[in-house]
């Protein structure tokens, strides 16, 4: 089925690009967010406009789907909102500095889970762990529900302690677990910020488990607790200290309500999310759509914001760029690069490094030889000269349905034919011995000069995709950079770059 799909990267990313808006879409029932979350993380390899449209249309249907289905019986698209009344839209200007608070250490938390978890992901790698896999999930499951059952908090779902944390205090719907006991506040933020403790080294242990699990909830998770306890913190310092100059905004009643804890461990969900995954406008609109508030949409960002200045000071790729470095995957980012006066020349892989196939002036070359060179080589492709000059770029597909059935039939008449790669004109092509495979090279190789800006070559590969770009100097193959070139100069100064890959084996 959907052969044409299935036979096509192009086509197949694009869908698994849509699939990724739909599941972000239903997790945080916010249609609109998971669009933005395919244009902001996923849009690498084709046109913004197919990439929200695609999107568009998946994240409205599985919406509708996940609406229709209610499988928590909320009638909510999310198994936790955040209640907005007419008391807690109002947020006073002494809470930016709490919230100011939380966004840098939710920078800071985010980033020492990174790189606790890279550290961890390597020394998996490097140890028994990864020859015992189902070892340590028993190990790790039977240390976690021994932990967690030690703390009220940790024993439910990171759903349900979301859901409770994110709810304001409201005695028609009970208190859960004490947390809304005024006589118990530095109690309950001694177990919020124990809670978070404890789920920051579990998350970034498990996270790289062979196990199907994920970052964001957990992160949010982590974020929730600590904004929790910050608000608690200053809803307590209002009740001790209702005349302070500093709460002159709220009503002088000590049991007035003034300060939201609820909308703190929003804050602070967003502030440590945004720290590890390093989203920005997705992110907002995510956790928007998800209170409600429009309101508190400026808090919001101010805490995404911050959080991301932090986190970028002590290193500028979040967990995701993290681990496709490690894996070495040839994923381009779209940051900006800035080179340091270095040109193509600095970076290329010189001619006399390059496996090319190479031909004679007069004689072409040996079709056995061809085949050769593409059985022993796995690249994608690879450059063709004629003597020195740069005649064009063959990739490895099309050089194998080209050879196949031709070297078949050498095999058959044994018989040695030669080929060539540059085209001959017509009158001449009947009377040539020689085989033309010219059809098989690339209809557009682009060529630039040695001396070209490093900044210029890395904006081209952003901008056109690109595999490869050959260098020549008056039609003199000179050396070629790839996708995977331009990729190192992003990784080189990430932590355990290409640790994860397959060849780190």
């Amino acid at each position: 089925m959907f052969k044409q799909i299935h036979r096509n990267e192009a086509r197949k990313r694009k869908m698994l690009g849509a699939a990724a808006v739909a599941g972000v879409s239903v997790a945080f029932g916010s249609p609109l967010g998971g669009v933005l979350f395919g244009l902001e993380e996923l849009d690498t390899f084709t046109g913004g406009t197919d990439v929200m449209w695609r999107g568009f249309v998946t994240s409205v249907i599985a919406a509708m789907a996940l609406q229709y289905i209610d499988p928590f019986g909320t009638s909510k698209l999310v198994l936790f909102q955040v209640q907005i009344t007419d008391e807690t839209t109002v947020w006073r200007a002494f809470e930016l500095i709490p919230w100011l608070f939380l966004s840098v250490l939710g920078g800071f938390l985010g980033s020492l889970l990174i790189k606790l978890n890279a550290r961890i992901a390597v020394y998996r790698r490097n140890s028994m762990l990864n020859d015992w896999p189902t070892i340590e999930v028993v190990s790790v499951s039977a240390i976690t529900a021994a932990v967690c059952y030690l703390v009220v908090f940790l024993r439910v779902q990171s759903s349900e302690l979301v859901a409770n944390l994110f709810m304001e205090c409201d005695p028609i719907r009970g208190d859960w677990h004490g947390l809304c006991n005024a006589t118990a506040i530095w109690a309950n933020v001694f177990l919020l910020i124990l809670t978070a403790g404890t789920k920051l080294v579990f998350t970034a242990w498990t996270f790289g488990m062979m196990i199907p699990a994920g970052i964001f909830l957990p992160t949010i998770a982590i974020g929730a607790c600590l904004g929790r306890a910050v608000g608690l913190i200053t809803q307590g310092l209002h009740r001790a200290y209702p005349h302070a100059w500093i709460f002159w905004s709220c009503p002088p009643e000590p049991n007035a309500r003034c300060i939201s804890p609820g909308f703190y461990a929003v804050i602070g969900a967003s502030a440590m999310l945004g720290g590890v995954t390093r989203m920005t406008v997705s992110l907002v609109v995510i956790l928007f759509e998800l209170t409600g508030a429009l309101s508190h949409v400026l808090p919001i960002m101010i805490s995404v914001m911050v959080s991301k200045w932090v986190g970028d000071y002590f290193g500028k790729e979040g967990i995701y760029s993290i681990w496709i470095a490690m894996r070495a995957y040839p994923w381009l980012p779209p940051s900006e690069f800035r080179d340091k006066g270095e040109t193509a020349a600095d970076v290329m892989k010189p001619a006399a490094d390059l496996v090319v196939i190479a031909e004679d002036t007069e004689g072409g070359c040996e079709l056995e030889d061809v085949d050769r060179v593409v059985r022993m080589y796995r690249f994608h492709g690879f450059p063709v000269v004629c003597g020195e000059t740069l005649v064009g770029y063959a990739t490895r597909e099309n050089l194998r349905a080209a050879l196949d059935p031709l070297v078949l039939e050498d095999v058959a008449s044994r018989r040695g034919r030669k080929c060539t790669f540059v085209p001959r004109p017509v009158e001449l092509e009947s009377e040539s011995e020689l085989i033309d495979l010219s059809d098989v090279l690339e209809d557009a190789v682009l060529q630039m000069r040695p001396e070209m800006p490093l900044e210029l070559i890395v904006s081209t590969f952003q901008k056109l995709n690109l595999r490869h770009i050959l260098f020549s100097r008056e039609g003199i193959l000179c050396g070629m950079v790839t996708k995977t070139d331009v990729v190192r100069l992003f990784t080189a100064k990430f932590p355990y770059t290409s640790a994860l890959s397959s060849k780190s084996l």
